[in-house]
């Protein structure tokens, strides 16, 4: 199993004392498989989908990837991890403004020494970014820039692709054409998919679907 979350549980201060997101939540996922995460909003989704990137530490349980006790390693040891074998992609893209289509999708895989080319021009010519390597994000529609990020977070071929309401900002036929290059670009490279959605259309299309709700796996 590629990656595994055992008996998560996780809390967030609020202004009425401490509020319970996740409870005690469970969930593999095999390298290749791909997954869709549905629930309400508030359900705790996103944060399932942080704690396995290693952006956020749970209260108890246990997360794997690859076997490696995520929990247990330390700040720079998970930013290491997070560079080198996962590719996020938020719903805000995140794209740095004074970068290039070209520097953006080269940035993650140049962090982690990893940096190649050719299959950088293999993404772009599948996401339809030929003609814009040298613009600037902002120059770009919400379409493109959720292309730029697929691509970003591909480009350092990861064995784990996180996804957050990737298609959430889009047109719904921009949306379907974004989907399709991403779940092919996913089965070429072997990464694991897991992708947060309210899409019942993107979520048909995973392998798997489970449903959160009330921080509980249903």
């Amino acid at each position: 199993m590629l990656l595994e979350l055992k008996d998560i549980t996780k809390s967030f201060s609020g202004v009425d004392g401490d509020v319970e997101v996740l409870r005690g939540v469970s969930l593999g996922l095999d390298a290749g498989e791909t997954l869709a995460l549905t629930g309400e909003s508030g359900s705790g989704k996103s944060t399932i989908l942080h704690i396995s990137a290693g952006l956020e530490v749970p209260d108890g349980g246990s997360l794997h990837l690859e076997g490696v006790e995520i929990n247990e390693l330390s700040e720079a040891e998970r930013a290491n991890l997070r560079r080198s074998e996962v590719g996020i992609v938020f719903q805000q893209f995140n794209l740095i403004p004074s970068l290039t289509v070209e520097a953006n999708i080269g940035f993650q895989a140049s962090l982690a020494g990893r940096r190649d080319k050719t299959f950088e021009s293999e993404l772009v010519e599948e996401l339809g970014l030929s003609d814009q390597l040298k613009q600037y994000p902002e120059s770009l529609s919400g379409g493109q820039q959720q292309r730029v990020a697929i691509a970003r977070a591909l480009a350092v071929r990861p064995k784990l692709l996180l996804a957050d309401e990737p298609t959430g900002n889009l047109d719904e036929s921009t949306a379907s054409a974004v989907l399709t290059a991403m779940l092919d670009l996913v089965g070429r490279t072997g990464a694991a998919l897991m992708v947060v959605t309210h899409s019942a259309a993107l979520a048909e299309k995973m392998d798997r679907r489970v449903r959160l709700k009330g921080g509980v796996l249903l």
